[in-house]
């Protein structure tokens, strides 16, 4: 790997390239460049279809491999819950319904497992992260962080489920932890620094 390394984020979301540049930033990655990939909402769009987040990453990864001169990062990622039958999993951003909120699908979340003990309201975040040049995959990492579901939301950090997502170790919600603590214990974070030392250069 040359000593400066860019890469395309697979997305049109400011938010996530700047979450990528803050873990970046916390790894001191400073040989590490990113980029949101140019003209993204107008290529062709990659239907996240398949039944795992890794399968997910990787595919889109390579696909938008196809429309970037330098190598691609995509990444799935969500939430599964034991008691669901591991649902909302890989359709945990789409769980109430396409356009629906992050409260939307909270409140369908809190409603299915209303009533459950303690014992039964175990969840597990994933993602996996994938980075493809020229439509060859290059790299595949995943990581996790495990939590109990609240019954009601704290805190008003983070997105999605974060809200409802309580971590042990910590005590907190996820929505309750700063942004430095989060990306240390997130499965993002963790995904991403496994992703850093295979771009580091020698």
């Amino acid at each position: 790997m040359p000593a400066r390394v860019k890469l395309f984020l697979a997305s049109s979301n400011p938010g996530k390239l700047r979450e990528y540049q803050l873990l970046a930033a916390g790894a001191a990655a400073a040989f590490l460049e990113l980029a949101l990939l140019p003209g993204f909402e107008k290529l062709p769009r990659f239907e996240e279809s398949a039944p795992t987040f890794a399968e997910n990453a990787a595919g889109k990864a390579i696909h938008y491999s196809r429309y970037a001169d330098a190598p691609v990062v995509a990444d799935d990622s969500g939430l599964l819950v034991a008691a669901l039958g591991g649902a909302p999993g890989v359709h945990s951003a789409r769980y109430a319904g396409l356009g629906a909120s992050d409260a939307n699908r909270i409140r369908k979340l809190l409603d299915e497992m209303r009533g459950k003990p303690t014992g039964e309201r175990g969840a597990r975040f994933i993602c996996a992260i994938a980075l493809a040049e020229r439509e060859r995959l290059l790299a595949l990492v995943s990581d996790f962080a495990d939590g109990k579901l609240l019954e009601a939301p704290r805190g008003d950090g983070g997105f999605g489920y974060d809200p409802i997502f309580f971590f042990p170790p910590l005590g907190r919600s996820f929505a309750e932890l700063s942004r430095e603590e989060k990306n240390r214990h997130s499965h993002r974070g963790k995904a991403f620094r496994k992703l850093l030392e295979f771009l580091k250069p020698s």
